[in-house]
């Protein structure tokens, strides 16, 4: 019962990660990264904000939820520590989760206490973005492990022999390109809305246009070739293997890559509404999660984190 009780934490510590993400795009889409001014970590010089304007609110409540985030992964932490003997699987990705959470924090107070906020169109705060989403992704990935080591989770090698590493780290490395350039097209869409399909092309936007509405093209491109990519190694890897769970999340991973597409493809000739923009995150993060899973089981085949300290439960196979 003990290990059923954990495993469901960690999976709602990963759903409830996944909000706190998806609100801070909002904070991002609407323009609110200001909203609290340039004090952190309090808003606006007060700790709770009194009769706030909208973007201070929006901006405020992703605070707070953060704060509430940084807590339930400090809770996971110390309860794999007090489960997991050390070696195991399951206490290290919850102490690289805690290190990714804090890190996360630094970077979105950096954000706020440098400027690159509001109506910021610089080049750090492009750079500051990318890097932030990139540690994102790390930070989720390391909370869907615990969760998937601690609840027994397993996918046999798709195929032996090092082809299966090189073929799903460079599918993770792809999806870490398409992210970050994801994130910075977002920006782009906030701070240069586009009028048209062809907004932000060379053609129409000049060599003298600002570099975030000239890098806007290369997100939808790159996601065609590294889409074409991950679907390549889904269809190689799936022949190679018997095992009905690497069967099933080939299959939740490749029908996330075409979602992902479609969204996108929805997103653009839409010139980006909000709603849209957070939907094709979402898509974006259960991808991840998804062919973390796979990865992790088909390279450490059915290895599940190791056993528990003496006298608790152990994890059910």
């Amino acid at each position: 019962m003990r290990a059923h009780r954990f495993t469901g934490y960690a999976w709602f510590a990963v759903a409830y990660t996944v909000a706190v993400i998806l609100w801070g795009a909002v904070v991002r889409a609407t323009g609110s990264g200001a909203g609290c001014g340039s004090h952190w970590p309090d808003c606006n010089g007060q700790i709770v904000p009194r009769a706030p304007a909208m973007e201070t609110a929006i901006e405020f409540l992703h605070r707070a939820t953060s704060g509430v985030a940084l807590l339930v992964v400090l809770g996971l932490a110390w309860w794999a520590w007090r489960r997991y003997p050390p070696g195991s699987r399951v206490r290290a990705a919850a102490l690289a989760a805690v290190a990714f959470i804090v890190l996360e924090a630094l970077i979105g107070a950096g954000l706020v206490l440098f400027g690159l906020v509001g109506d910021d169109d610089s080049v750090a705060r492009a750079v500051v973005i990318a890097v932030h989403l990139a540690n994102t992704l790390l930070l989720l990935a390391a909370l869907s492990l615990v969760a998937w080591w601690s609840g027994g989770g397993q996918a046999p090698p798709a195929r032996p022999g090092r082809g299966v590493a090189l073929a799903l780290g460079t599918g993770l490395a792809v999806l870490v390109v398409l992210a970050m350039s994801g994130a910075v097209t977002a920006l782009g869409d906030t701070l240069f809305p586009a009028r048209s399909l062809a907004g932000g092309t060379p053609a129409e936007a000049g060599a003298g246009t600002h570099f975030l509405v000239r890098l806007r093209v290369w997100h939808p491109l790159l996601a065609v070739v590294g889409s074409g990519y991950l679907l390549a190694m889904l269809a190689w890897l799936g022949r190679g293997t018997t095992s009905t769970t690497a069967r099933r999340l080939t299959a939740v991973v490749g029908w996330l890559v075409v979602a992902s597409l479609g969204v996108g493809a929805v997103n653009l000739a839409l010139h980006a509404p909000v709603w849209l923009q957070v939907l094709h995150l979402l898509v974006a993060d259960l991808l991840w999660i998804a062919l973390v899973l796979l990865a992790a089981g088909a390279l450490a085949g059915e290895a599940a984190g190791g056993p528990p300290r003496a006298g608790a439960t152990p994890p059910p196979s």
